[in-house]
């Protein structure tokens, strides 16, 4: 379970923005405190179940889930799928000069296997500047290796067996100790890969990625009836979905396909492709049910394409107590349907294993308290130097049932565009 996240130039500014799903301290307005919405770690911890994060656009919301996505990536492949003289695909700030090569700043705290640990990196385009990974093995935060530039100590208990002197300057030692079966990095890679995942950007392969897995889980019937459930209750239409192998031959593929592309297609699918047909329920003049109407998923909306790519990773991160991040949370759907995922993260009864959902969005439909705690509503701003400022409505000294939609439109909260006077726009331009 993910319990903080920062990113930041750190040796620069020294500004470091930290997500926390730690849960406040809030004191009961009026009954309103939603103690379903959050859970219950430790004697000293409680975690959110679920957060929204708002802000204008250009403010910085999907570069944290790019960055939350280039950490997990650096940490699982740094060791292996990159050469000694690759550069890192890191993009520092670009607004100010001082930051131009400085190293930016990457720390995740999480929960593993009731273990608290606590990894983070610095990293430049050209090398690995600094690495620390520290852990909780009863009260006290403890090192279990620090790493500065090429000098690397390792405490016993992590057993690196002399790794150190392997890892190169652009790979992370603790990519590189899981690729040698150290057991503490291949349990921390292994929740990386399988309990955060990512979805980021209306565009981004990940959205074809967790398409085929719904595809995947339907094939094989794994969960089949719960996702389609999931799929009926959102209120898309669909009565039924049915998914096959047919057989294809070349002189049905797409006349633009490239010759040697179609030969590749062919070849990796067995002559065969996947067949997803969606079920409506057709009915006659005096609106009785007389038969069933098949459509290409294709042929549906793009609300409904993208509901039922998040089907499947919605419905596996709540059953096997995952962390899942999505970014333009609200495009595409309609806001009862965002606020009908958030109240199933939010429950007891639907989200008993105590998943995390993290969404970027811009619906203000969502910002409200019987949705919501206040420590569950972040916000980005720019500052006047184009730097990300990121902050939770935990910090205004506000009422837990105070109209948080309304005020935010308002501008009480910040975190919104501040549109200049387009009255004379046109008359401007056209001035000669």
């Amino acid at each position: 379970m993910l319990i903080e996240f920062s990113v930041g130039n750190y040796r620069s500014f020294k500004e470091v923005v930290t997500f926390s799903m730690v849960a406040a301290d809030l004191t009961a307005d009026n009954n309103i405190i939603h103690d379903d919405n959050l859970f219950t770690v430790d004697d000293d911890l409680k975690l959110l179940k679920s957060a929204a994060i708002y802000g204008a656009n250009a403010s910085g919301k999907s570069n944290l889930a790019k960055a939350l996505n280039f950490m997990k990536w650096l940490m699982i492949n740094s060791s292996r799928e990159t050469q000694s003289t690759d550069d890192i695909d890191i993009e520092p700030f670009k607004l100010s000069i001082l930051t131009d090569a400085k190293p930016s700043f990457f720390e995740m705290v999480f929960k593993l296997n009731k273990v608290k640990y606590r990894y983070g990196f610095e990293v430049t385009r050209k090398k690995i500047v600094s690495e620390w990974l520290y852990y909780v093995p009863n009260v006290r935060e403890t090192k279990l290796f620090y790493r500065e530039k090429d000098k690397i100590e390792a405490v016993k208990k992590f057993k690196a067996n002399k790794l150190e002197k392997i890892t190169r300057h652009n790979a992370l030692f603790l990519s590189v100790s899981a690729q040698f079966n150290v057991r503490i990095s291949e349990a921390i890679l292994n929740w990386l890969k399988n309990s955060l995942n990512i979805i980021s950007g209306l565009n981004n392969n990940s959205y074809r990625s967790y398409y085929s897995y719904t595809v995947h889980c339907l094939m094989e019937n794994e969960n089949k009836n719960e996702i389609i459930n999931l799929i009926k209750k959102l209120d898309l239409g669909i009565d039924d979905i049915n998914i096959n192998k047919i057989d294809i031959t070349e002189d049905e593929l797409p006349d633009d396909i490239p010759q040697e592309i179609r030969q590749m297609i062919l070849k990796q699918s067995g002559g065969k492709i996947t067949s997803i047909k969606t079920k409506h329920r057709k009915f006659d003049f005096q609106n009785k049910f007389i038969s069933t109407e098949t459509f290409d998923l294709e042929d549906e909306s793009e609300g409904t394409k993208k509901a039922f790519a998040l089907a499947g990773p919605l419905f596996d991160t709540l059953k096997n107590s995952q962390t899942l991040v999505i970014d333009e949370f609200d495009a595409r759907l309609h806001p009862l349907i965002s606020h009908a995922i958030l109240e199933l993260f939010n429950s007891h009864e639907t989200n008993p294993n105590n998943a995390q959902l993290i969404v970027m969005t811009h619906d203000t439909n969502l910002l409200s308290p019987k949705l919501f705690r206040r420590d569950q509503i972040w916000f980005t701003e720019k500052d006047r130097y184009g730097a990300t400022d990121l902050y939770s409505l935990v910090e205004y000294n506000i009422s837990n049932d105070d109209p948080f939609e309304n005020n935010y439109i308002k501008g009480r909260y910040g975190a919104i565009p501040y549109i200049g006077d387009l009255s004379q726009l046109i008359n401007s331009n056209g001035e000669k």
